[in-house]
């Protein structure tokens, strides 16, 4: 179930095919300012996964099925998935 999403898209306006991360959304409660999540439960949390090549109503609704909490990163086609994109970002936000 989506809590948040951050979208980091350098091209807003394209919806079609986009990558996706999800995480847990207790992962931003050591970000400044970030309302408090409650540990999810071992056994369902999410800790990170990704898709790509999703149009954005298939981004939402994957992150919206997941059993936890989770925070919903979206990236241009290309981006945030391939090598440590992603968590250079994630690391920045603290």
């Amino acid at each position: 179930m989506i809590r948040n999403i951050i979208d980091r898209r350098k091209r807003p306006f394209r919806w079609k095919r986009i990558n996706a991360v999800i995480e847990a959304t207790e992962h931003d409660n050591t970000c400044a300012d970030a309302d408090e999540a409650p540990e999810s439960d071992p056994t369902v949390v999410v800790d990170y996964d990704r898709r790509e090549g999703l149009s954005i109503e298939e981004a939402v609704t994957w992150a919206h099925q997941v059993r936890c909490h989770v925070t919903l990163y979206l990236y241009d086609e290309g981006k945030g998935i391939k090598g440590e994109e992603h968590f250079t970002e994630a690391f920045n936000r603290f």
